[in-house]
């Protein structure tokens, strides 16, 4: 029933210094060697201190997480030997913007003299995780679903406290700095692939944009391929995480699937709603309050995301998902990469200390 619902999972790393822990370019060493061995699955970011990876497209988590964690430790190899270190997160704990360099491209000149220090200053680290779809048609209309959980599962991936030597107080501040970028932040509903299709048009005819690709939401329809493309998470500290949260996407596309084809749809809720949640999620991942919007009251985020599961549970098994979903539960007991990393700040209060422990969680179940 679920044999479209592929997976493709991108990740973005951090390049450091071994000596002083700073963000350090690569000069695409890395990537220059890595495609030597993994081809295209590895390219270069807007800066250059950051390594891009995705996956080919994966039949299930099983699958998905071979990938990723081949990816992780041909890249963590590749730097190692080149006298790098690796990490993912989605800020650095202390690097400063202004001292990275912009990767030599002609396109991410023209962002940058597009947008200056909103595109300069955006040194952040995502997850991409990207959901197959049978046609863009279902794509649309998941899409206009789905965006009620952002919220709840962007909660388990905030892992990103610190920025530019600060304490933030967000348990994910990698959204606050790409708040700065047009055409972000959870999307609209649209009624048809047709009138997102317009929509995309308009920008392209009034030079708003050149292309889909500049359309940044937290989610989206990919403009190319038949997929539904969740961007809203930080990149995860570990590997485990990442799968988990991959297969949370996956498990709720199905879900709200198998609604359609009994002729059942999920409630539909107003952006501004959806982005209180998100907020909240940003400020106080999954240690806060997130709003049930069904019975207009604040629950605690983990009582939602265990809602969530038993939301899912009718698809998890058809997808072969269900170990992996139900790590959901120990992250939450564990906490997520931000809470870790605060937990080693309050140890030590040392961001250093944070830093080495970024790069030491890097191959963790590779």
């Amino acid at each position: 029933m679920f044999k479209a619902f592929t997976l493709g999972i991108e990740e973005e790393y951090m390049v450091i210094d071994p000596t002083t822990r700073e963000l350090r370019s690569h000069e695409q060493k890395i990537v220059e060697q890595a495609h030597k061995v993994i081809s295209d699955q590895v390219k270069a970011e807007f800066h250059q201190a950051v390594v891009e990876v995705g996956t080919r497209i994966c039949a299930d988590v099983h699958e998905a997480r071979a990938d990723v964690a081949l990816l992780r430790r041909t890249i963590a190899q590749i730097a190692g030997d080149l006298g790098f270190h690796m990490g993912a997160s989605g800020t650095h704990p202390f690097s400063k913007w202004e001292k990275q360099l912009i990767t030599d491209h002609p396109r991410y000149f023209e962002i940058v003299n597009e947008m200056q220090d909103a595109a300069r200053s955006n040194l952040i680290f995502g997850l991409h995780v990207h959901v197959g779809m049978e046609n863009r048609e279902m794509a649309i209309h998941i899409a206009n679903s789905v965006r009620y959980f952002l919220p709840h599962i962007f909660a388990l991936s905030t892992n990103s406290p610190f920025w530019e030597g600060r304490n933030t107080g967000f348990k994910s501040f990698r959204t606050k700095v790409f708040d700065k970028f047009p055409r972000t932040g959870i999307p609209d509903y649209f009624g048809s692939i047709e009138e997102y299709d317009n929509y995309i048009k308009l920008l392209v005819k009034t030079n708003c944009i050149d292309n889909a690709k500049k359309v940044w939401w937290d989610l989206r329809v990919h403009p190319f391929f038949n997929t539904v493309e969740f961007r809203i998470c930080d990149v995860p500290l570990t590997l485990d995480d990442t799968i988990t949260i991959a297969g949370l996407f996956q498990a709720v596309c199905a879900k709200i699937y198998k609604l359609r084809m009994q002729n059942l749809n999920f409630i539909i809720y107003n952006r501004a709603l959806i982005n209180e949640n998100k907020w909240r999620a940003s400020r106080y991942g999954i240690d806060g309050y997130l709003i049930d919007f069904g019975k207009e009251v604040e629950v605690n985020t983990r009582s939602l995301i265990f809602e969530l599961l038993d939301f899912i549970d009718d698809v998890v098994d058809d997808l072969g998902s269900r170990d992996v979903i139900a790590a959901t539960t120990r992250l939450m007991e564990t906490g997520t990469g931000a809470d870790k990393q605060l937990q080693v700040f309050a140890d030590t209060n040392d961001l250093v200390a944070v830093t080495d422990f970024i790069h030491d969680q890097f191959l963790r179940g590779c």
